[in-house]
């Protein structure tokens, strides 16, 4: 975990080098004032050497608020917080290629994925490309083997013989990546005759909604919300009604019917009121065979770890504290290890009181972005005062499962984890009032450091003890 302090020093030197003329500038126009008084070109030179001078700490300032994933006061929402429930998730990701109007929005199942090239400069600092969302630089190729369902042609569902599989490389924006490893996306085909082999291209910003990355509802035309999140079959027939609109608009996660033109109302109700009668199971949070389309290890992020724990901040009170994300908004910014986004987070305080939300611009590792369908938390240090919280992506990776953990006990047995988060997160909150650091995803009780708290972690995990092992 870096410290504000020490990441404002660096950039504090960092401007001071860049800006070195402004005080030489400063120290000449003063030298030359004091001989020779007066609004001539020694106030001129002293002028622009103090505005240089001034700009070293304000540029510093400006670089450490950009780089240091803090959140404080000035960052919660106003006006009552976001107006989204705490399950609701929006994510805003650059729309896709339309397509032929002949072309139709099918279900495409993942069975295998893989990285085939991202190679961005390998500079840390921000890079923008003014107004491309997706610039082939910091979008990831991938490589990807799709079953589609043909079911229009078969009049079947999935499984049936119109079914064909399709091979090829694709950039995928990285708000998009949890789509893959779901294992569900939406694609457009295009036409063909019989027997040949047809274009594909995947819908990204459509597959996020049919993966459940993204939530989704409805308001019928009486005003009763139905929950559409992983309704797969549903969402699929919803989303070539409005294509054929020419496009509904989402408030937020919802579409409300009473918003619509009387047609594509009409559209939309006719298929409510039959799934109403026949309701829809939801699909799983990722279909089987995931191993084999992680993305995770592939790409770049932070590595998962119990987290580091600075004694100053240890001794003085600071805690950890769980966040969800509410929103994601893609932008033109990018780093190499992942997208500047806009988020909307909803902070739950250690003291119990009551969560607030707060915006704030943050640039999201990719390799967290491939779990995104499977949880929206991440953890914040919290500082001992109570003003600012940090997102500690280490920590926040371990939670989400990008990295799996390991628990090995005194004898050497190792402890069943990987895959239980609020075991993960009891143990990481023991290590933090301890002051111990673990920078690494196992906790190795052999160590004798950690000796000491061998008993509390082997009370922890009792407390939390899986009852599917229980028989």
């Amino acid at each position: 975990m870096r410290s504000r302090v020490g990441v404002f020093i660096g950039n504090l030197l960092f401007a001071a080098l860049c800006c070195c003329t402004g005080p030489i500038f400063l120290a000449i126009g003063y030298s030359a004032w004091d001989e020779d008084p007066g609004w001539g070109w020694p106030a001129a030179v002293a002028a622009a050497g103090a505005a240089m001078t001034l700009m070293i700490p304000v540029s510093a300032i400006i670089s450490t608020r950009k780089e240091f994933p803090g959140i404080t006061r000035r960052d919660r929402l106003k006006g009552g917080g976001f107006p989204y429930r705490d399950d609701t998730f929006v994510l805003l990701a650059p729309r896709a290629r339309q397509g032929s109007a002949q072309a139709r929005l099918m279900r495409a199942d993942v069975l295998e994925a893989s990285r085939v090239r991202y190679n961005p400069d390998g500079e840390s600092t921000f890079t923008t490309h003014v107004g491309n969302y997706t610039p082939n630089e910091f979008t990831p190729l991938i490589g990807l083997r799709l079953r589609v369902h043909d079911t229009e042609e078969t009049g079947a569902g999935t499984g049936g013989t119109g079914d064909f599989e399709v091979t090829g490389e694709w950039r995928v924006p990285a708000v998009c990546l949890s789509a893959i490893t779901a294992g569900r996306l939406v694609v457009l085909v295009e036409p063909g005759a019989p027997g040949t082999r047809r274009a594909v291209t995947p819908d990204w910003p459509r597959s996020t909604l049919l993966s459940g990355t993204r939530t989704a509802r409805l308001i019928d035309l009486e005003g009763r919300a139905a929950e559409l999140t992983r309704r797969s079959d549903r969402q699929l027939q919803q989303m070539r009604i409005s294509r054929d609109a020419g496009g509904v608009v989402m408030t937020g996660d919802t579409i409300d019917l009473r918003q619509l033109d009387p047609y594509t109302a009409a559209r939309y109700a006719a298929l409510a009121d039959r799934y109403r009668a026949c309701p829809e199971e939801q699909a799983p949070v990722s279909e089987p065979g995931e191993e084999a389309r992680r993305l995770a290890d592939q790409l770049p992020g932070e590595k998962g770890e119990f987290g580091w724990v600075g004694r100053r901040w240890s001794r003085r009170g600071g805690v950890l504290v769980r966040a969800r994300f509410l929103e994601m908004r893609g932008r033109t910014t990018f780093q190499d290890h992942g997208p500047v986004l806009d988020t909307v987070l909803r902070i739950q305080p250690a003291d119990g009181t009551s969560p607030f939300d707060a915006a704030r611009r943050l640039t999201v590792p990719m390799n967290y972005l491939t779990v995104l369908h499977r949880t929206k938390e991440v953890v914040l240090a919290v500082s001992p005062n109570g003003r600012s919280y940090v997102v500690d992506w280490a920590r926040t990776n371990l939670l989400a499962g990008v990295t799996e953990a390991g628990v090995i006990a005194p004898d050497g047995r190792e402890l069943p984890v990987a895959g239980r988060p609020e075991l993960i997160w009891a143990l990481m909150n023991l290590l933090a009032s301890q002051g111990l650091s673990v920078t690494k995803p196992v906790l190795d009780l052999r160590e004798r450091r950690l000796s000491r708290v061998a008993d509390m972690v082997t009370g922890v995990m009792r407390e939390h003890t899986d009852p599917r092992t229980c028989a």
